[in-house]
């Protein structure tokens, strides 16, 4: 099925739309031929109140589409706050993971987004998930991050949660290892003051 009216609504913020349309009895979680739920188009273009009419409606915030992404994981990953906050208080799976075998919190942290770090661990996510790639969200920071300001938070806020600091890659290396290879001294320093070796 490709996009239904319901989709098109979400897709242009058409709150008022939306309404009359789940008023009328559509299925608020129909799929489009991606596999995306209307609530998962809002979530991809950032679209704050289409999502919250279809969130506050009983959208489903795990439904995910054919390459794994949902609602939630979508907006864990790519750092949309609201959208996120919503979708946490609505049902939202922590343990579900993506394509990756990773949590929401695993790109988060890949791409320096703080403040979505910081409430997806406020929230209860396994800081020490490991995904398919055998990474953890630190070694993702360390990694696939580029050693700045923004990452340095983000290991910082690891490192509280309590993150194992030596738990290694599928080939044994140690997160210290990775920061200290790529010259990321600040990030070095915060895992040694927290143990790693």
């Amino acid at each position: 099925m490709s996009e239904t009216p319901l989709h098109a609504a979400a897709a242009r913020d058409d709150v008022a739309t939306i309404d009359k349309l789940l008023s009328e009895g559509v299925k608020i979680d129909a799929r489009d031929n991606t596999g995306a739920t209307a609530l998962l188009v809002a979530t991809h273009q950032n679209i704050i109140d289409a999502a919250r009419a279809l969130i506050e409606a009983g959208a489903d915030v795990n439904a995910k589409d054919n390459i794994e992404d949902s609602p939630y994981l979508y907006a864990g990953a790519r750092g949309h706050l609201e959208i996120l906050k919503m979708t946490l208080s609505h049902g939202a799976d922590l343990t579900s993971t993506n394509r990756y075998g990773g949590t929401a919190l695993i790109p988060a942290s890949e791409r320096g987004h703080v403040e979505t770090v910081r409430t997806l661990i406020e929230a209860g996510v396994d800081v020490d998930h490991v995904n398919k790639l055998s990474w953890t969200a630190l070694l993702e920071a360390i990694i696939l991050g580029d050693g700045g300001e923004r990452h340095q938070q983000v290991v910082a806020l690891l490192v509280e949660a309590g993150t194992d600091v030596n738990l290694a890659d599928g080939e044994g290396v140690t997160p210290l290892q990775h920061a200290r290879s790529r010259g990321y001294r600040e990030i070095a320093d915060i895992l040694v003051a927290a143990g790693a070796h």
